[in-house]
């Protein structure tokens, strides 16, 4: 029968979606067409097919009318991770391998010319696709097998060539390289070893600025800290990722899925990211490095890498505007939608913001009380450089703190040895498992996350707790998002000393986190 059938996947973002693979070999004029919407490196596979079947010592089908049709033809095809689902159709349709030897599976992969199967991006999702649709099997290129390994309910078949391919679809003895892919034995996700990370404890001084990153950490919140260049704001926001618990299987996978997309997974420590990620773009980087784009085919940014986890932007004024403000919306929802002409693509983007900055453009105020530091920035010239931050973004931003400079007795250590990351981690995690009992019913995880709407509705306060935030809210010092972003870091301080209910201290607290408390008076 000269038509054959197999199935590849197509991703949108993170979202895949099954895709007919039909290989028809027809009568007439000798020629080749794919059709179906491929892109520019999908039409090319062409070439990469025909010269990886001949040097696999499988016949090309010359004299045919070949004609690849890849459906739903209105769903856009991008990349070359169907080469190796046309490679077997056009097998199958020769009669090389039986016809049924695909019927349960999804086939990925991109071919070289000489019949190897390379990797390919978000193998991942595609897989987890797969497997949602009922698909039962996924033959995948040897160095993603790991990582498609991870989807359970799916069997994985990785392979090195096309010829090992056709040896399993006939249950022929295997090429000498297929026989270490077997023999291979599965890739564990990479241990954290802390001796490795940056330690809380390498931090001197700075005892507010450390206990405003404990609270980030247990609540989820937005930081942004200011102050003279050494002042530790680097330091603190490197070692935030160290305090906040390891990702659970479900988010793991949620951020892999992303790491797979963008091609940034690492190779051969485990394919799974379970630990929280840590972006910390260029301040030169454009709004698609950022949040997401491109041109043809759609790629996750810094903001998405992100997900459950850091994105820290140092000397964040020096940012455009643009780029700091499209954040604005994916710190409010948690994803990242880019509009394109041919299609929607969403990313999750559920990221803590820490955000950086000088007190001036040449970094030098204040960077002692009452000392002489030599600034020669105007007091406009400050309001200006630091007004690069809008309302809106600030608006969104929990915690805020201003930092002085270390000081001899801080480098010196006369205030004690700091606590280091290990154990303030451990009142993260307890505060963490507080949030986890309460909002166990809910489909948020910290208490950042939680609407004010819904947070008003379930765990309403008293007047005599947030009366000071309210009045605050009437006299326009507050916005409405922020009185829910004040409460909701009074949970996570009542979270941290082990209250059930936050309390008006802890309100008056939050408000001086959020920097307002000097206008209750």
């Amino acid at each position: 029968m000269p038509l054959a059938r197999t199935r590849g996947v197509a991703l949108v973002g993170v979202d895949g979606h099954l895709v007919e693979v039909e290989a028809d070999l027809g009568t007439g004029m000798p020629s080749y067409s794919l059709v179906g919407l491929p892109d520019a490196s999908l039409t090319e596979s062409r070439d990469r097919v025909r010269a990886a079947m001949t040097n696999s010592e499988q016949h090309w089908p010359a004299t045919k009318r070949v004609t690849v049709n890849l459906s739903p033809a209105s769903l856009p095809k991008r990349g070359s991770s169907f080469d190796v689902a046309i490679a077997a159709a056009i097998l199958a349709a020769q009669g090389v391998v039986p016809q049924h030897a695909f019927d349960d599976a999804v086939l990925l992969g991109e071919l070289g010319l000489d019949g190897r199967v390379r990797p390919v991006r978000g193998v991942l999702p595609a897989v987890a696709a797969a497997a949602r649709a009922g698909v039962a099997a996924a033959v995948v290129p040897a160095a993603n097998a790991a990582e498609a390994a991870l989807v359970p309910g799916i069997r994985v078949t990785g392979v090195r060539t096309l010829a090992g391919l056709v040896a399993r679809a006939n249950g022929d003895a295997l090429p000498e390289v297929e026989l270490a892919v077997d023999a291979a034995p599965p890739v564990d996700p990479a241990p954290d070893d802390p001796a490795h990370r940056p330690d809380l404890a390498d931090v001197l001084g700075q005892a507010t600025a450390r206990y405003l990153l404990e609270v980030a950490a247990a609540g989820g919140h937005h930081l942004l800290m200011s102050g003279p260049p050494g002042a530790g704001k680097t330091m603190l926001a490197e070692r935030l990722p160290g305090l906040l618990p390891p990702l659970d299987r479900a988010a793991a996978l949620e951020v892999t899925a992303v790491h797979s997309v963008a091609g940034s997974l690492r190779d051969g420590t485990g394919p799974l990211v379970a630990h929280p990620p840590f972006q910390a773009p260029h301040h030169t980087a454009s709004v698609a490095a950022i949040v997401g784009g491109g041109s043809s085919q759609v790629r996750p940014g810094s903001a998405s890498l992100a997900h459950r986890g850091v994105l820290f932007m140092d000397e964040a004024p020096e940012f455009a505007p643009a780029v700091l403000d499209a954040l604005r919306e994916p710190l409010e929802s948690g994803e990242i939608t880019v509009a394109r002409l041919a299609a929607r693509v969403r990313f999750p983007a559920r990221f803590q913001l820490v955000l950086a900055a000088n007190p001036c453009p040449c970094g030098l105020a204040a960077t002692a009380p009452g000392a002489d530091t030599g600034c020669t920035c105007t007091p406009m010239a400050r309001l200006r450089y630091l007004g690069r931050l809008s309302g809106p973004l600030l608006d969104r931003v929990d915690l805020r703190i201003e930092m002085l400079a270390a000081t001899r007795a801080d480098l010196r250590g006369g205030s004690g040895p700091p606590e280091g990351t290990a154990v303030v981690a451990e009142r993260v995690a307890a505060a963490r498992d507080r949030m986890a009992a309460r909002l166990a019913a809910t489909p948020w995880r910290v208490n950042a996350e939680v609407p004010g709407h819904v947070l008003r509705r379930l765990w309403k306060l008293p007047w005599e707790v947030v009366g000071e935030a309210e009045r605050l809210l009437d006299r326009g010092v507050l916005t409405a998002r922020g009185v829910d972003r004040v409460v909701r870091v009074a949970w996570t301080l009542a979270d941290l000393a082990g209250r059930d209910v936050p309390d008006a201290g802890d309100v008056r607290v939050a408000l001086d986190c959020r920097g307002v408390a000097r206008w209750a008076a």
